[in-house]
């Protein structure tokens, strides 16, 4: 390892090192479960804002959309407006009525306004499918990082970054994200601003990158205009990218641990709104680094894009490409424990039935043992991965998280929504999605264009459909109209009761 490497190391090694302490410390704040799981309602605005934006900035804001444009094109750094979509979305029509709700996961929506523990358990079942790719992505984006600077083995790599972000989850507990959050978004802001900067600098300043990069692209005959086009990607695409990355989010229960853990509910509306004008600026920025590892190395895709970004910090120094590299990691951090710390709290209050008559610390254990097993098999996963888009693979999860959201939404809007309606609209929503996802996957190939019966089928319906394959797309429009049309069927009898108490419930938090 030579001394360019050893110093990028050590910075490295230096904030994780001192983050995990951090989390350690914070260990004896959380004496309940109430404190580690909402952070016993005291977060100010600032930790509120930096803790809600961690949860949208990590490998899929930085990484993954810098990976994808240098693939893709600029295109991809709409995940940057729909970030900020998403938490307006969050933050102005269901963060106050979480908080009035007391709500610790958003599949007790149905279980307050239904008592349906069915609806409740498919809901968690469509987050947790989200929650696991998220703890399975930043382990493996880590893994990448510290692998490419040091020459370790990548899955050495990845169990260090694992064992990081469950050691410091299962110890700081919510109030920690807050508090280091404000850190690592900071952080990780200048630290990509920087490390960008002095590349295009080293290239000799914006006009002569973007020529490298124009020679690169038409090097391997890539369209220019498409790759430097903010719809190149495909109206399609961009449309597919709003319903999963933005309409999922109210249904992700990492919001409704953030909206119980602020100190006073007046804080909930500009603080999601600040959280999502600092998750916005992410993506643009690493779409910026995506642009200056292009034109340095060219469209090299899969693993290998993302060891070239991490290539393109160490070259442009080893002291501020170690601050960015540390930076990016504690951007995978600050997203990785709040969704490991949501993915705890769901299986202890959704799938564990007796958890509702714990004591606190009964519960708090339940959370921490949760939080390690959970850890360990995601980085277990992460390890024998082969993830050639990080941000697609997101999107993925997002997109079954959909049809969840969908129903809250028609529940806190529309008394008619029928227990039948919902229930089944998350059935035929998450199925359907997945399915159309899985025949994408296995018969939209070429190979398949001659291959007789359903496989040829399925290849030449994709083809006719164009970019409109998604399996987004599915997974949006299904629940839209399988959830009223059900209910205007078969609406609910016998809960007039239920219905009512709910419903003067939400009419207290809307004030």
């Amino acid at each position: 390892m030579d001394s360019s490497a050893i110093i990028s190391t050590s910075v490295i090694v230096v904030y994780l090192a001192g983050f995990t302490l951090f989390g350690i410390l914070l260990s004896r704040w959380n004496r309940s479960s109430d404190d580690w799981a909402t952070g016993g309602s005291t977060l100010g605005l600032w930790m509120l804002a930096a803790g809600v934006a961690g949860t949208r900035i990590g490998g899929a804001g930085t990484y993954g959309v810098a990976g994808d444009v240098v693939t893709g094109g600029i295109g991809n750094m709409w995940y940057g407006v729909n970030s900020l979509a998403a938490l307006v979305l969050v933050g102005l029509f269901f963060a106050v009525p979480y908080r009035r709700l007391k709500l610790s996961s958003a599949g007790q929506v149905f279980d307050l306004r239904f008592g349906s523990k069915r609806c409740q358990w498919l809901s968690s079942l469509c987050v947790q499918t989200e929650y696991l790719i998220v703890n399975i992505i930043e382990p493996f984006v880590i893994g990448s990082i510290v692998s490419g600077v040091t020459g370790l083995p990548f899955g050495l790599c990845v169990f260090i970054g694992g064992i990081v972000i469950f050691t410091f989850t299962a110890t700081g507990g919510l109030k920690g994200t807050g508090i280091t959050n404000i850190i690592h978004c900071a952080v990780t802001i200048g630290g990509l601003a920087v490390v960008g900067v002095f590349a295009m600098q080293n290239m000799g300043g914006w006009s002569d990158m973007m020529a490298q990069a124009d020679a690169v692209l038409g090097e391997n005959n890539i369209s220019q205009q498409s790759w430097w086009s903010f719809t190149g990607i495909g109206w399609a695409s961009i449309i597919a990218l709003f319903f999963s990355a933005t309409l999922h989010t109210p249904a992700a229960s990492v919001y409704c641990n953030f909206s119980t853990s602020a100190r006073h509910e007046n804080l909930l509306i500009p603080g999601f709104l600040l959280a999502g004008l600092m998750a916005a600026t992410m993506p643009f920025l690493a779409g910026f680094i995506g642009i200056g590892t292009l034109a340095e190395y060219g469209p090299e895709s899969g693993l290998s894009s993302y060891r070239n970004i991490t290539q393109l910090a160490t070259d442009v120094g080893p002291i501020i490409g170690g601050i960015a590299l540390a930076a990016i990691l504690g951007a995978l951090i600050s997203s990785g424990a709040p969704i490991l710390l949501g993915s705890a709290t769901l299986f202890v209050n959704d799938w564990i039935p007796a958890s509702k008559h714990y004591s606190q610390e009964k519960r708090l254990r339940a959370y921490k043992i949760t939080t390690v097993v959970y850890g360990l098999i995601a980085t277990t996963i992460a390890w024998q991965a082969n993830i050639s888009s990080v941000l697609q693979l997101l999107l993925l999860g997002f997109a079954m998280v959909v049809p969840p959201a969908i129903a809250i939404g028609y529940i806190f809007y529309w008394k008619g929504t029928s227990e039948r309606g919902v229930f089944w609209g998350m059935v035929t929503g998450y199925g359907g999605g997945l399915l159309h996802w899985g025949l994408n996957t296995l018969y939209e190939g070429a190979e398949n264009a001659n291959a007789g019966g359903f496989a040829q089928f399925w290849y030449e319906f994709c083809q006719t459909l164009g970019e409109w394959r998604d399996p987004t797309f599915a997974a949006t429009l299904i629940p839209l109209v399988v959830i009223p049309l059900v209910s205007l069927l078969r609406p609910d009898e016998g809960k007039d009761e239920l219905c009512e108490e709910f419903y003067v419930a939400l009419k207290g938090a809307r004030a």
